[in-house]
């Protein structure tokens, strides 16, 4: 390459100039300059126009959809079914036959490729890999609140941190919990008594319920959100709202720019406010570790009843103290990243189930009669894990309704080499969503996708079923790593309630008006009201 530059520039050179042979060492920098300038730039502009031809050969929008998307709007988002964000795609996919005829569809975001895939046979392919593990680019965004946590992280760091963090979602240390469970969810329905009657919104004393378990099973504190002002659970609410209105702002996704607007300096200001709970949530168990005799119960053969397992913070507390593999920027870390993860997705499934239930009278009558052969005419008993391994018809009405209104509407990797599906060929570079909203609406698979119907998960009906068509945990090698903490939690919590109470909804679903934050959401109450049984 230097030679073919070299003589082409020699040539050019004494051809139009006085150049002279002693002057060759200035053609050499010549030279170099372009090999090294020149030729970089060449190479990425040709990769790129070679990855963008690659892209427009996969099935994507073109002007004739263009109009077909207007028209749907026109009926489906302006009538307020839905806020406008990145939930509306799917709303508008899932809609029309056109869609599900293919395997995944191409689209921009400002000038960020995008691939979005709604097939199981797709999304298993991408969700199953282990290779696409990498995080899309808006999961950037969030490195301010939760640096390199569990959720944010990838490569050596997240296989290292998921291999060290496991072992305290073993399920007999779910066991050991339950008691926290099953008490923080009698506060709850005592909350709820003084509530009869009245018409409110059951989303708010849930995720103070769930702020409370989690806080006490996995950190280890007691903090009785459900009895005292959160701080941190308003700015939490605020911080996912401001997320998901700059994934749809191209124009604020640099951090520079962002932090200067007023959307950002209260994104910022509301990040440092639940970091300064985090962190005194670690200091304070640290100190209690510190200034007492702590059991080492790593090897738990011969655990007493009375021995408390290792909780989330106190292995990571553990390695940090004992082994000094982890610095207190680390725990704060996982500590930020599950304070979130622990609780508000499980608090939303919650208040979904209870919403949906309540729209359905007949359904709670089954769900009534489940727990009446449990538990009797006690009320007050309470719920242990073999009484949850009984709720057989109440986990398929979790399950039904975390398939209409999945707490992760739509999971993003981000491609680090070129990958084949379907005879199409994806670039690096690549962000993949997978439409979890899209997928569990196929009606190849759930026939009348939009009615609520429990019996879609009862061992006969789910038979034959993709294993990759019902993904509200995500799935592979990334899934959720507490989703067996989040179904226990959600039996147990559920149950309670309807053990005590009859749900009745307010709203029915046509006046719902979603929205795709960091959860799905409804962009307003989810009203109900109960009646003592």
């Amino acid at each position: 390459m230097f030679s073919f530059f070299g003589a082409a520039s020699d040539v050019f050179i004494a051809k139009t100039t006085n150049w002279k042979p002693e002057h060759n060492w200035k053609l050499w920098i010549l030279t170099l300059i372009l090999s090294l300038v020149v030729i970089p730039f060449i190479r990425t502009v040709l990769e790129q126009r070679k990855k963008t031809n690659l892209l427009w050969k996969l099935p994507g929008c073109n002007v004739n959809h263009l109009f077909l998307y207007l028209a749907i709007a026109k009926t489906v988002v302006l009538n307020n079914q839905i806020k406008s964000n990145i939930l509306t795609f799917q709303v508008l996919c899932g809609t029309t036959i056109l869609f599900y005829k293919e395997k995944l569809w191409r689209m921009w975001i400002g000038i960020k490729p995008v691939v979005v895939f709604f097939k199981p046979e797709t999304v298993e392919l991408i969700l199953n890999s282990n290779t696409v593990l990498k995080k899309t680019f808006m999961y950037a965004f969030l490195n301010n609140w939760f640096k390199e946590g569990l959720i944010t992280s990838s490569g050596s760091k997240w296989r290292a941190r998921r291999k060290l963090l496991t072992p305290a979602f073993h399920f007999r240390i779910l066991s050991d919990f339950q008691p926290v469970i099953d008490e923080q969810s009698r506060i709850l329905t005592q909350v709820l008594d003084e509530k009869v009657g009245e018409i409110f919104d059951v989303v708010q004393p849930i995720t103070l319920c769930t702020l409370d378990i989690l806080c006490e099973t996995a950190m280890g504190i007691k903090i009785e959100a459900q009895r005292k002002d959160s701080k941190y659970l308003e700015a939490l609410k605020v911080a996912s709202e401001q997320f998901s209105d700059r994934i749809m702002k191209p124009w604020v996704w640099t951090d520079f720019l962002y932090y200067l607007t007023p959307e950002g300096r209260n994104y910022k200001k509301n990040v440092a406010a639940m970091l300064q709970f985090t962190s005194t949530v670690i200091r304070d168990r640290k100190k209690e570790m510190l200034s007492k005799s702590y059991v080492d119960v790593s090897n738990d053969e011969d655990l007493g009843e009375n021995k408390k397992r290792k909780a989330f913070l106190d292995l990571l507390l553990d390695v940090h103290i004992k082994e000094n593999m982890l610095s207190e920027r680390d725990i704060r870390e996982e500590v930020d990243t599950f304070m979130f993860a622990g609780h508000d997705t499980t608090a939303m499934g919650i208040s979904w189930a209870l919403y949906n239930i309540g729209l359905r009278q007949d359904i709670q009558d089954t769900i009534h009669e489940e727990l009446d052969r449990i538990f009797g005419d006690d009320k007050n008993r309470p719920i242990t894990t073999k009484d949850v391994r009984e709720m057989k018809y109440l986990e398929c009405v979790l399950k039904e309704s975390q398939r209409l209104y999945p707490s992760l509407p739509v999971i993003g990797r981000e491609l680090e080499e070129d990958i084949s599906i379907d005879g199409h060929t994806i670039p690096a570079g690549t962000t993949c969503l997978l439409a979890t909203f899209m997928l569990h609406r196929n009606p190849e698979i759930y026939p009348n996708p939009e009615v609520f119907d429990p019996d879609r998960f009862l061992p006969d009906n789910c038979a034959g079923r993709h294993p990759f068509a019902y993904v509200p945990f995500s799935a592979g090698p990334r899934n959720c790593i507490g989703q067996r903490f989040a179904m226990l939690e959600e039996k147990t919590v559920v149950a309670n309630i309807l053990r005590k109470f009859r749900i009745e909804s307010l709203d029915s679903r046509d006046k719902l008006h979603l929205t795709a934050e960091l959860v799905l959401r409804n962009d307003g109450p989810l009203r109900i009201k109960v009646h003592r049984r």
